[in-house]
Protein backbone atom coordinates (compact mmCIF):
# COMPACT_ATOMS: atom_id res chain seq x y z
CA UNK A 1 0.00 0.00 0.00
CA UNK A 2 1.37 3.40 -0.96
CA UNK A 3 1.95 6.03 1.65
CA UNK A 4 -0.04 9.24 1.32
CA UNK A 5 1.71 12.55 1.76
CA UNK A 6 0.34 14.39 4.78
CA UNK A 7 -0.98 17.86 3.88
CA UNK A 8 -0.68 20.38 6.71
CA UNK A 9 -4.06 21.70 7.78
CA UNK A 10 -4.85 25.41 7.67
CA UNK A 11 -6.48 26.83 10.79
CA UNK A 12 -10.13 27.74 10.16
CA UNK A 13 -9.56 31.33 11.29
CA UNK A 14 -6.88 31.83 8.63
CA UNK A 15 -8.88 29.98 6.00
CA UNK A 16 -11.83 32.35 6.15
CA UNK A 17 -10.60 35.77 7.03
CA UNK A 18 -13.72 37.81 7.45
CA UNK A 19 -13.60 41.50 6.76
CA UNK A 20 -15.92 43.65 8.80
CA UNK A 21 -18.16 45.85 6.69
CA UNK A 22 -18.44 49.38 7.96
CA UNK A 23 -21.12 51.80 6.87
CA UNK A 24 -20.42 55.50 6.44
CA UNK A 25 -23.07 56.94 8.70
CA UNK A 26 -24.72 60.34 8.75
CA UNK A 27 -25.89 61.53 12.17
CA UNK A 28 -29.05 63.60 11.75
CA UNK A 29 -30.59 65.75 14.48
CA UNK A 30 -33.34 68.31 14.19
CA UNK A 31 -34.91 70.80 16.55
CA UNK A 32 -37.77 73.11 15.66
CA UNK A 33 -38.53 76.22 17.63
CA UNK A 34 -42.22 76.94 18.07
CA UNK A 35 -43.68 80.48 18.11
CA UNK A 36 -43.86 80.59 21.91
CA UNK A 37 -40.15 79.79 22.23
CA UNK A 38 -40.62 76.22 23.44
CA UNK A 39 -38.94 73.41 21.58
CA UNK A 40 -40.60 70.24 20.32
CA UNK A 41 -37.87 67.91 21.48
CA UNK A 42 -34.56 67.42 23.23
CA UNK A 43 -31.83 69.95 22.60
CA UNK A 44 -29.64 69.12 19.61
CA UNK A 45 -26.71 68.32 21.90
CA UNK A 46 -28.76 65.72 23.78
CA UNK A 47 -29.82 64.07 20.53
CA UNK A 48 -26.21 63.98 19.32
CA UNK A 49 -25.02 62.36 22.58
CA UNK A 50 -27.64 59.62 22.36
CA UNK A 51 -26.67 58.85 18.77
CA UNK A 52 -22.93 58.98 19.50
CA UNK A 53 -23.40 56.49 22.36
CA UNK A 54 -25.22 54.16 19.97
CA UNK A 55 -22.37 54.50 17.46
CA UNK A 56 -19.84 53.57 20.16
CA UNK A 57 -21.78 50.34 20.74
CA UNK A 58 -21.95 49.52 17.01
CA UNK A 59 -18.46 49.54 15.46
CA UNK A 60 -19.89 48.56 12.06
CA UNK A 61 -21.20 52.15 11.84
CA UNK A 62 -18.55 54.77 11.12
CA UNK A 63 -19.55 58.39 11.68
CA UNK A 64 -18.93 60.23 8.43
CA UNK A 65 -20.62 63.56 9.19
CA UNK A 66 -23.15 65.36 11.37
CA UNK A 67 -26.20 67.05 9.91
CA UNK A 68 -27.93 69.36 12.38
CA UNK A 69 -31.06 71.34 11.49
CA UNK A 70 -31.58 73.73 14.38
CA UNK A 71 -34.79 75.72 14.15
CA UNK A 72 -36.49 73.74 11.36
CA UNK A 73 -39.90 72.10 11.55
CA UNK A 74 -40.27 68.43 10.78
CA UNK A 75 -43.47 69.10 8.82
CA UNK A 76 -41.42 69.70 5.69
CA UNK A 77 -38.34 67.88 4.43
CA UNK A 78 -37.07 71.16 2.97
CA UNK A 79 -34.34 71.67 5.57
CA UNK A 80 -30.78 72.73 4.69
CA UNK A 81 -28.90 69.99 6.52
CA UNK A 82 -31.40 67.29 5.51
CA UNK A 83 -30.96 68.33 1.88
CA UNK A 84 -27.16 68.25 2.29
CA UNK A 85 -27.45 64.77 3.83
CA UNK A 86 -29.52 63.54 0.89
CA UNK A 87 -26.98 64.99 -1.58
CA UNK A 88 -24.25 63.08 0.28
CA UNK A 89 -26.35 59.89 0.16
CA UNK A 90 -26.82 60.26 -3.60
CA UNK A 91 -23.09 60.95 -4.03
CA UNK A 92 -22.28 57.70 -2.21
CA UNK A 93 -20.72 59.38 0.84
CA UNK A 94 -23.40 58.11 3.27
CA UNK A 95 -24.96 54.64 3.35
CA UNK A 96 -26.63 54.79 6.77
CA UNK A 97 -28.68 57.52 8.47
CA UNK A 98 -29.19 57.53 12.22
CA UNK A 99 -31.58 59.67 14.29
CA UNK A 100 -32.58 59.76 17.96
CA UNK A 101 -36.23 59.01 17.18
CA UNK A 102 -38.67 59.08 14.29
CA UNK A 103 -40.02 62.54 15.18
CA UNK A 104 -36.55 63.95 14.42
CA UNK A 105 -36.76 62.53 10.91
CA UNK A 106 -40.08 64.20 10.23
CA UNK A 107 -43.57 65.04 11.40
CA UNK A 108 -45.28 64.57 8.05
CA UNK A 109 -46.83 61.09 7.95
CA UNK A 110 -46.85 60.79 4.16
CA UNK A 111 -43.34 62.15 3.50
CA UNK A 112 -41.81 60.19 6.38
CA UNK A 113 -43.48 56.98 5.28
CA UNK A 114 -42.39 57.58 1.68
CA UNK A 115 -38.81 58.07 2.82
CA UNK A 116 -38.75 54.89 4.90
CA UNK A 117 -40.69 52.63 2.53
CA UNK A 118 -39.57 53.85 -0.88
CA UNK A 119 -36.50 56.09 -0.80
CA UNK A 120 -34.40 54.06 1.65
CA UNK A 121 -34.75 50.81 -0.33
CA UNK A 122 -34.33 52.59 -3.67
CA UNK A 123 -31.09 54.27 -2.59
CA UNK A 124 -29.90 51.32 -0.50
CA UNK A 125 -29.84 53.35 2.71
CA UNK A 126 -29.87 51.74 6.13
CA UNK A 127 -31.96 53.87 8.50
CA UNK A 128 -31.78 53.64 12.30
CA UNK A 129 -33.97 55.33 14.91
CA UNK A 130 -32.25 54.71 18.25
CA UNK A 131 -35.05 55.29 20.77
CA UNK A 132 -37.63 53.54 18.59
CA UNK A 133 -35.39 50.48 18.29
CA UNK A 134 -35.98 50.63 14.53
CA UNK A 135 -33.41 49.53 11.98
CA UNK A 136 -34.27 48.92 8.34
CA UNK A 137 -31.69 46.13 8.33
CA UNK A 138 -33.90 44.11 10.71
CA UNK A 139 -37.51 44.97 9.90
CA UNK A 140 -40.30 42.74 11.17
CA UNK A 141 -43.97 43.16 10.19
CA UNK A 142 -44.89 44.45 13.66
CA UNK A 143 -42.14 47.09 13.33
CA UNK A 144 -43.78 48.46 10.20
CA UNK A 145 -47.11 48.85 11.99
CA UNK A 146 -45.48 50.46 15.02
CA UNK A 147 -43.56 52.92 12.84
CA UNK A 148 -46.72 53.85 10.92
CA UNK A 149 -48.58 54.55 14.16
CA UNK A 150 -45.68 56.61 15.56
CA UNK A 151 -45.52 58.62 12.33
CA UNK A 152 -49.27 59.33 12.51
CA UNK A 153 -48.86 60.51 16.13
CA UNK A 154 -45.86 62.68 15.15
CA UNK A 155 -47.90 64.22 12.31
CA UNK A 156 -50.84 64.86 14.61
CA UNK A 157 -48.55 66.46 17.23
CA UNK A 158 -47.33 68.98 14.64
CA UNK A 159 -50.91 69.95 13.81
Amino acid sequence: MARKKKIPSVPAAVERQETAVTLDTGLYARLSVLDNGKTDGDPIESQVKIIEQYLLEHPELKLADRYLDNGYSGVSFERPQWERLMRDVKAGKISCIIVKDLSRLGRNYIETGNFLERICPKLGIRFISVNDNYDTQNIRSQDELTVSIKNIVNDYYAK
